[in-house]
């Protein structure tokens, strides 16, 4: 995408019926809670009712296709042009897949998700609060939140970067259906509807994280200040703050903001996990966490199995959590995804779902493992926690029963708060990026427009949801996660069809066509005794003799264009335009400057 011409600039259309759809949205969560409230809670019971089974079965086969691919014979193509490098060392490679997906949920749901399944079990799995219920509830979590949940990530990613690196084509969710629209659709209202939907999809996802974000740092407040219970407009103010701290991130750019926050929160984030874990019951985790990463295998068809079909307590119980957490990621896909893309380039297929799929799933292991083992021990010691507590409540708890009380809520606040700042700053830039053709660098203004709308639409579910803001979350994610998911079917299509028409899988074609012929040829004119040399061949009778290497689908997608999209004569051999423009400055030699824009820089 960085030798290509692309002339960047807010689409107002995507821009403008997104920005509609929002704003209307949170004049009517703050002008009529209630009404809301009401239509959420029975657009909810219908999707779940009606669409869960999209959700359960679309996740789990996402994950087959994930692995397919992975070790298919596409396991070999590159995100990105033939031998060329990585663009990042492996351990910094693996080290940015930490940020993407995970943060503020890991300290809300990390103590509590696990508790609850220890106490509640799922249905038919165990009796509550045994040895079996402990592992069964690690299980349950590492289900919601490893393979499945990393697999969504991945199959965006995945077609966006081979989309960008491979095939010169914007970072948009629409561009990756060009094989199947055409271009001219990509670019027109069905491609445009797309990118609106992954907008709308990003902004309630995100928000979630945000509003949950918002009600552990209140609680947080009231520990460490010793104040009563905050109300709404003291969660507001709370995210308010917070807001105002973000927009300084965005306009201070990449380089000085969310870098360096990252940098400061990874590091608090792993000396806080590492503290719970050796005040914690150390050999206890210990013990726990490699035997439920085993438990978690094991039962792993048995768990995506689970649902109605089951009875009506597997159906409130995939209802509650199963669903809302599929909905949850297909909703981040967008996202998650695009920041996946952008630090992969230069890496096969094979190893960027092996290493996707695997590393991220294996750190929420250890991370669950750390907090929830934590939590059912004390339980199970009699320190008197339990669900009955909210999950921001829970977390303070836990740090409560272990040493340095009065320091580790400090740096649970500050972690939390960064990871809201960060969050809203790198889901701001996405949506930037997909209502301005998928300009790497967006507008500022663009990306602060779309972190306030997060804010607004993080202050509407607390309103909507009230003493039970995430019943109130969860409600908005299923509901606003079903036209994306849709979109994930039909992008499994599109990628495949891609790869299908991959210059190495046509080469590869070629020469196991190629060698098939000379082997044949070989022996029956010399035997045993033959090598093989190439050379030109009658017409009709080479390797390509079935392969139109004139047709558009494998022809159109490398043709260059100018800016305004006319074919451009370019030297593919020289990597030079005809008429001299170069990607460095974006302006043709002898050429006046066009309008200000930005080349195609990854």
């Amino acid at each position: 995408m960085d030798e290509q011409r692309i002339k960047y600039g807010t689409d107002r259309l995507v821009f403008s019926l997104a920005a509609i759809l929002i704003l209307g949205f949170i004049a009517w969560g703050i002008i009529s809670t209630e009404s809301l409230k009401s239509v959420s809670d029975a657009a909810l019971s219908w999707v779940v009712a009606n669409m869960g089974w999209l959700f359960t079965s679309l996740v789990s086969l996402v994950l087959l296709f994930m692995i397919y691919l992975g070790f298919s014979k596409y396991g070999r193509i590159p995100l990105g042009v033939d031998g060329e490098k990585p663009e990042y060392s492996k351990f910094s490679w693996i080290a940015m897949m930490f940020s993407a997906g995970m943060g503020i949920g890991l300290f809300f749901f990390g103590p509590y998700e696990p508790l609850t399944y220890f106490i509640s079990p799922a249905p038919g799995t165990a009796d509550p609060e045994t040895r079996e219920a402990l592992h069964k509830a690690m299980a349950q979590t590492i289900f919601h939140w490893g393979l499945h949940a990393w697999a969504i990530y991945a199959l965006v990613g995945a077609a966006v970067a081979y989309g960008a690196y491979r095939r010169g084509r914007v970072p948009l969710m629409s561009s990756i259906f060009t094989v199947l629209l055409g271009k001219r659709q990509t670019e027109g209202i069905p491609g445009r509807l797309i990118d609106m939907f992954a907008i709308v999809a990003t902004l309630f996802g995100t928000a979630a994280s945000l509003g949950i974000g918002a009600l552990q740092v209140g609680r947080g407040v009231e520990i460490v200040g010793g104040i009563g219970k905050l109300s709404n407009a003291g969660l507001i103010i709370i995210i308010a703050i917070l807001s105002a701290a973000f927009v300084a991130s965005a306009v201070s750019g990449i380089g000085r903001g969310i870098r360096w926050l990252s940098n400061i929160n990874m590091t608090l984030a792993m000396l806080l996990a590492a503290f719970v874990f050796i005040a914690g019951p150390t050999l206890f985790l210990l013990n726990l966490i490699p035997a439920s990463l085993a438990e978690y295998l094991s039962e792993l068809l048995h768990m995506m199995s689970k649902g109605p079909s089951w009875g009506g307590e597997s159906a409130d119980f995939s209802a509650s959590w199963t669903v809302f957490y599929w909905a949850w990621w297909i909703s981040w896909s967008p996202f998650v995804g695009i920041f996946l893309a952008r630090i992969s380039r230069g890496r096969t297929l094979r190893e960027y779902v092996q290493y996707v799929l695997v590393v991220p799933t294996v750190v929420c292991a250890l991370a669950f493992g750390v907090f929830g083992g934590t939590s059912m021990w004390l339980r199970m010691n009699g320190a008197g926690i339990g669900t009955d507590e909210s999950p921001q409540d829970l977390f303070f708890k836990v740090l409560e029963q272990l040493p340095l009380a009065q320091i580790t809520p400090f740096v649970a606040m500050a972690c939390i708060a960064i990871f809201f700042i960060t969050s809203a700053d790198s889901a701001s830039v996405v949506m930037g990026i997909l209502s301005q053709r998928g300009k790497p660098e967006p507008d500022k203004k663009i990306v602060v427009f779309w972190g306030m709308a997060m804010m607004g639409i993080a202050v509407v579910m607390l309103l909507v949801g009230g003493n039970t803001a995430l019943e109130g979350l969860q409600n908005l994610i299923i509901v606003s996660a079903l036209p994306f998911a849709i979109i994930l079917l039909l992008m499994m299509v599109a990628f495949t069809k891609d790869l299908h028409t991959d210059p190495m899988m046509i080469r590869q074609e070629f020469a196991v066509q190629a060698i098939e012929n000379a082997v044949k040829v070989g022996i029956d004119e010399h035997g045993d005794d033959f090598a093989l040399t190439v050379e030109k061949a009658s017409d009709g009778q080479g390797a390509g003799a079935e392969f139109d290497s004139h047709g558009s689908e494998v022809t159109d997608w490398y043709q260059r264009h100018d800016e305004e999209g006319n074919p451009i004569e370019y030297d593919y051999k020289a990597g030079e335009y005809a008429d001299g423009w170069m990607p460095e400055n974006g302006v043709a030699s002898g050429a006046q400057e066009p309008e200000p824009m930005e080349s195609a820089k990854p």
